[in-house]
């Protein structure tokens, strides 16, 4: 069986015109970066039943979720966790509130600050779509890895963002 894949063809390629390239990183990196892509993708069109929810929309409920009750966060919060600009943050906020999945309200504590809460009905959405998610993860892993071979693959990656990030 020929387990030679695209991101092998591009490292044949430039070991053919670069001989003196170590492409080693360029085909682990090659490989995360599709293979994230096609999960994105999967695990978007997992969630899109959930009121057509986007993985980034999806994120912003999660990350409520998992912060516990009360479920609020202030933006400046959900930014950083997330990583994305303050714009983008207030473009999903904007979208998650019309739909009544959270709320924003002002911060007792903080005059200028707001609280965002996630509502019941975002919390049972989010509930259901981070179940179809991860099915859609889990159908990936089993169809490559054995439980083992993931688990490895876990603490492998583990490692090298530690080291990147």
């Amino acid at each position: 069986m020929d387990n030679h894949d695209a991101v092998d063809a591009i490292a044949d390629q430039w070991a053919r015109v670069r001989p003196d390239l170590d492409t080693l990183p360029m085909v682990v990196f090659g490989r995360i970066y599709r293979l994230a892509a096609a999960m994105r993708s999967k695990v978007d069109k997992a969630y899109a039943p959930y009121g057509g929810m986007s993985l980034g929309e999806f994120d912003v409920l999660a990350t409520l979720r998992r912060s516990g009750e009360p479920y609020t966060l202030s933006p400046r919060e959900l930014t950083a966790t997330l990583m994305i600009t303050t714009g983008g943050m207030t473009g999903r906020l904007d979208k998650l509130e019309r739909a009544g999945l959270l709320t924003r309200s002002p911060d007792p504590n903080d005059r200028r600050g707001l609280r965002v809460t996630l509502t019941d009905e975002g919390r049972e959405l989010v509930d259901q779509a981070v179940g179809a998610g991860l099915a859609q993860q889990r159908t990936a892993l089993e169809a490559g890895l054995t439980q083992e071979e993931a688990e490895q693959l876990a603490g492998l990656l583990r490692k090298l963002l530690a080291t990147t990030a």
